[in-house]
C-alpha cells in the first residue's frame, strides 16, 4: 500500500495516551496474583462478552440499524457494549458511520492510507477523536438514556470488573477482566485497521476493505470486512454459510427469544456476485 496522506490534522492527547499505558500496564499485576485456571476461564468469558456487546449492540445495531429491537432492550445493549471501554454509545456509533461514508478518504480517521500505527490504534489518542459527532447520530441523540450512558460511559464496566473478582479474586481482576478487555480492544483495532490491508476483496467496493478469515475469527465475525463494506446494513457479514460469524448466530438466538427481531439480510442477487475486479482506491 502506497503511504498515502498523512493523518488529518493529528494532535496527540497525552493524557488519554497515559491512561492507556497505564491499563495496559496494569496486565502485568499478574506477575503477583499469579493466572489461575479459573481466571483465564474468566477472561476468555469477559472477552467473548465484550466483543458480542460492541459487535452486537455498537457495530450492526447503533451503527447499521442492522436489526430491531425495543427501547428496553436497546438500553441494555449499549450497557454491556459500554462494559468494554470502548467509549461511549453515540461515540462509537457516530464515528463508525462517518468511516463508512469516508470510508478511505482523506477525512477517513482510521484508514490504513495514514499509516500502520495511526490506523491501529493512534487516532484513539487524536484531541480531534474525543468529541462525539452528533451531526452522524441525530436519532440516537435524540434519546435521552443514551445521552446520559455516552457521557457516563466508564461507569458500566464496575460491575463486570466486580463481578470478576467475585469469581477469582485478584487473579480474576487482572487475569480476567484487565487481560481480557485488553485483548478486546486489540482485536477491534486489527479490525478496523488489518482488514484493509489483508485478505481477499469479492466486491469491488470503493474503499479497501477486505475479507479476513483470521481477523473473523478473533472478532467474532467481523473480519469479513469487504461483505460489511458491500452492504452494511446486512445483519450477517459472513455472507456465505462457510464464513463463520459468531455474531450473527447469536442475533439468531436473541431473535428466537424475541429480543431482537427483523434481521436484515444481504440481498440474493448480491450474493451470487464473485471475484469481482479490485477497486480504484487500492
Amino acid at each position: 500500500m502506497p503511504p498515502g496522506d498523512p493523518a488529518p490534522t493529528p494532535k496527540i492527547s497525552y493524557p488519554r495516551l497515559a491512561v492507556f499505558v497505564a491499563f495496559h500496564a496494569l496486565a502485568l499485576a499478574a506477575i503477583w496474583t499469579g493466572i489461575s485456571r479459573r481466571a483465564l476461564l474468566v477472561c476468555a468469558g469477559v472477552y467473548v462478552f465484550q466483543l458480542l456487546s460492541v459487535t452486537i449492540g455498537y457495530h450492526r445495531y447503533f451503527s447499521h440499524r442492522s436489526f430491531k429491537t425495543s427501547r428496553a432492550m436497546q438500553f441494555v445493549l449499549a450497557l454491556c457494549a459500554e462494559s468494554s471501554l470502548q467509549k461511549g454509545v453515540l461515540w462509537w456509533a457516530a464515528h463508525h458511520r462517518y468511516h463508512h461514508r469516508h470510508s478511505d478518504q482523506h477525512d477517513d480517521i482510521h484508514s490504513p492510507k495514514h499509516g500502520l500505527w495511526w490506523s491501529y490504534a493512534g487516532w484513539v489518542f487524536d484531541a480531534g477523536a474525543r468529541d462525539t459527532r452528533l451531526d452522524q447520530v441525530r436519532d440516537l441523540a435524540k434519546l435521552p438514556e443514551l445521552r446520559v450512558l455516552d457521557r457516563l460511559w466508564y461507569l458500566p464496566t464496575l460491575p463486570l470488573a466486580l463481578a470478576c473478582y467475585a469469581a477469582a479474586g485478584w487473579s480474576g481482576l487482572v487475569v480476567g477482566y484487565v487481560w481480557a478487555t485488553i485483548l478486546s480492544h486489540h482485536a477491534t483495532f486489527a479490525n478496523n485497521c488489518f482488514a484493509h490491508i489483508f485478505g481477499t476483496r469479492r466486491y469491488a467496493t470503493e474503499d479497501t476493505s477486505r475479507n479476513n478469515w483470521f481477523l473473523a475469527a478473533i472478532t467474532l465475525g467481523e473480519g469479513w470486512h469487504n461483505n460489511h463494506h458491500r452492504y452494511a446494513g446486512s445483519a450477517r457479514n459472513g455472507f456465505l454459510w462457510w464464513e463463520i460469524d459468531p455474531t450473527y448466530y447469536a442475533l439468531v438466538i436473541l431473535e428466537k427469544l424475541g429480543l431482537v427481531w427483523q434481521l436484515r439480510q444481504p440481498p440474493s442477487e448480491l450474493l451470487e456476485e464473485r471475484d469481482a475486479p479490485a477497486s480504484a482506491a487500492e
